[in-house]
């Protein structure tokens, strides 16, 4: 690496902060005995989401997805239909910038891009890393000081979900953090894929990432609910902002879905499972559940973004994605025709 002497690029940088406030210490202490309890890091995959920069933010992106996607077309597209509706609610026929966004629009639709600029915004599809810690009693479960709402009803779906934290998350390298997150933030900068049944090219792209992109920064912990099969736990749904709202995730599995997801369940052990989802759902919050010889637990995800001298890292070479760019919207001249055909007919 470089020696950059007294000023270090930005994406180099590591700020360490020192917060006297009760949660701050209290956070602290809870991530050195998490550290201790769970000091392995097992890589899970990559995940996508889509940031944009904008002037007033400097060198630093902010995400506007919740970095949830399994593959970069999926974020792709996450893009186009944020570029499309920022057009459709936010321009009006005529205004320069509706066409630079209708010009993204198209360019989306037709090329697998990464990255496209309107006006002096850039967006991007990023790339993160999701893992997990693991320990002596298996994978890691949610915090006492993760947010959370334990008192809400697991089957309340009137209810709207916490607000996300990752959505709005601002990507600086060179973002004061605390003692604890900066130590993990430097014993994750050389993680990378190893493992011989990992194909060549995605290892080789892991370890040119280091490189590239040799800066990591912790995106806010997600959670989700696993099951503990013969030698590893298999994440079981997407990944929700708090606790509580994996409890319900697992909760609706057994009580509705599981019969319908998976072959040969008997009517006698759906029943099964539902009965033990409602007494999941009555009893005191709890991360983790046992029904017919099964193991369910609860699990906290953490995910890294690396970060390059120009900002978050894209998708790599060899990251596969199951379909290519495709139209996702009809023109937004016709939308609008129709919008004011139905307006008027409403009105007449």
């Amino acid at each position: 690496m470089k020696d950059h002497g007294n000023s270090p690029p930005r994406h180099l940088t590591f700020r360490v902060t020192h917060r006297d406030d009760p949660v701050s210490e209290v956070t602290e202490q809870d991530t050195i005995k998490a550290a201790e309890r769970y000091p392995h890091v097992v890589i899970r995959g990559p995940v996508f989401g889509f940031a944009e920069q904008r002037p007033e933010d400097g060198e630093s992106w902010r995400l506007l997805s919740d970095v949830g996607d399994g593959f970069a077309q999926h974020s792709r597209d996450g893009l186009n239909s944020h570029l499309w509706f920022k057009a459709k609610e936010e321009t009006a026929p005529g205004d320069p910038l509706r066409e630079r966004l209708l010009a993204a629009v198209a360019l989306l639709e037709r090329e697998p891009v990464d990255e496209v600029a309107v006006g002096d915004t850039r967006y991007r599809v990023v790339r993160g890393d999701e893992f997990a810690r693991t320990g002596p009693d298996g994978i890691e479960g949610p915090r006492p000081t993760d947010p959370d709402d334990p008192s809400r009803d697991l089957g309340d779906r009137a209810r709207r979900n916490a607000p996300s934290r990752t959505r709005g998350f601002v990507i600086d390298h060179a973002n004061p953090t605390g003692i604890m997150e900066s130590i993990q933030r430097m014993e994750l900068l050389s993680l990378h894929y190893e493992a011989p049944r990992i194909p060549r090219d995605v290892r080789e792209d892991s370890r040119r990432a280091l490189i590239s992109h040799p800066g990591v920064v912790l995106l806010p912990a997600a959670f989700t609910f696993a099951e503990r099969k013969t030698k590893s736990w298999e994440p079981m749904a997407a990944l929700q902002g708090s606790p509580h709202e994996a409890r319900a995730t697992l909760y609706n599995y057994l009580a509705e879905f599981l019969p319908k997801l998976e072959q040969g369940v008997s009517a006698a052990d759906a029943a099964t499972y539902a009965r033990a989802a409602e007494v999941y759902r009555a009893g005191p919050p709890r991360d983790e559940l046992r029904v017919l010889g099964r193991r369910f637990r609860v699990i906290r995800v953490e995910r890294l973004v690396r970060i390059g001298p120009d900002g978050p890292e894209p998708p790599r070479p060899s990251d596969q994605d199951p379909y290519g760019p495709m139209q996702l919207h009809p023109p937004l001249a016709e939308v609008e025709e129709r919008e004011r055909a139905k307006k008027a007919a409403e009105e007449g």
